[in-house]
């Protein structure tokens, strides 16, 4: 059943509803009412954490949390328009936390300043969806894990400069309404020919229907068994980010960070190494991921970091607000064909 939304939620404020006008003629009073109730943790405030952050203040939650436990630097803040130019060496979440609070004063921002590996589990269990970026593969699937059972949507991103991607796991049943046409009875005139057999919808009224999807773990979706003859036949139409992030995560955890420019010819080499070790531990050929992919995933970028940013912005609203069809599971963005994808890994 979709969420009920508790009756001290059912007055919405003469100056809520003005600050939201649009959006409750976009998706509606419920959905906004489970937006306002919603406590979301954002952990890592570099440039696409700045662009999810802005979106969810915007869309009116109730809380956010930015986490952060680094340092402003004149690289970290380049794509992140939260942070003030006179702010290095002042911490990254402290850093942005005027500015954001001053997109809508009506949200409760804070900052936390701890590094995200020291926080005991039940410090997770305190919001209703959490976003991980910029941390490593063990502790988004740590999270990830605790999460499941308690209910709690769980989203991940990074961008690698022109390459970006967003995962979400929503749960075994994750329960949202879709806007549809209604559908009306045709007229009782004979009618012979095939139209009479389509259904008709009335292109002024809609309805609203509702619908589950299933969502698997970080961890089935990032140890696909390629072995599998069924998995091999589709390998012609997998994005080649999804090897890509494999890639990337084991770069971060093998070096505790990512790929730097200023390093270029080291981490270039490094990052072919890895590429070999990773897909022939997966049993698959290194032509799945060619040598060029080296010279377009260093440093963030503000454009692609805009883009997933905006997209996973939009689902955890979406997600939260149990309103529209979610992306299932991965988003991946390649700024250099300037298009994205949505596909499924993991167990269906």
């Amino acid at each position: 059943m979709i969420d009920t939304i508790e009756k001290e939620d059912n007055i919405i404020s003469e100056e809520e509803a003005a600050q939201y006008d649009r959006q409750i003629r976009l998706w509606g009073l419920d959905a906004q009412k489970r937006l306002r109730g919603s406590r979301v943790l954002l952990v890592g405030l570099r440039g696409l954490g700045a662009e999810v952050a802005k979106n969810l203040i915007l869309a009116g939650v109730k809380g956010l949390t930015l986490l952060d436990h680094e340092q402003v630097t004149e690289e970290s803040r380049r794509a992140q328009f939260l942070i003030p130019v006179d702010a290095d060496g002042k911490n990254q979440a402290r850093a942005s936390l005027e500015r954001a609070q001053f997109l809508n004063p009506m949200v409760e921002v804070k900052a936390d300043t701890d590094p995200v590996e020291s926080k005991p589990d039940d410090f997770f269990f305190q919001f209703d969806a959490i976003c991980l970026t910029r941390c490593s593969k063990d502790l988004m699937v740590r999270v990830d894990q605790l999460c499941a059972s308690r209910n709690i949507k769980v989203f991940c991103g990074d961008v690698f400069g022109y390459h970006g991607y967003m995962f979400s796991d929503l749960g075994q049943e994750h329960h949202y309404v879709e806007e549809k046409l209604k559908v009306v009875k045709g007229s009782n005139e004979a009618n012979d020919g095939p139209e009479a057999k389509k259904p008709k919808v009335d292109p002024n009224e809609t309805t609203m229907v509702k619908k589950t999807a299933s969502f698997c773990s970080l961890k089935e979706a990032l140890e696909v068994d390629w072995t599998n003859e069924k998995a091999k036949s589709n390998l012609k139409r997998i994005p080649p980010d999804y090897f890509l992030l494999q890639v990337l995560l084991k770069f971060r955890t093998d070096k505790g960070r990512d790929p730097q420019p200023d390093s270029f010819g080291e981490d270039s080499h490094l990052l072919l190494q890895i590429r070999d070790d990773v897909l022939e531990t997966m049993g698959l050929s290194s032509e799945l991921l060619p040598n060029t992919f080296v010279s377009y995933c260093f440093s963030e970028m503000a454009p692609v970091s805009a883009v997933v940013g905006g997209v996973l912005g939009q689902e955890i609203v979406k997600a939260l607000s149990q309103r529209d069809a979610p992306h299932r599971n991965f988003f991946f963005f390649d700024g250099l064909k300037g298009s994205g994808v949505v596909d499924y890994f993991g167990s269906k």
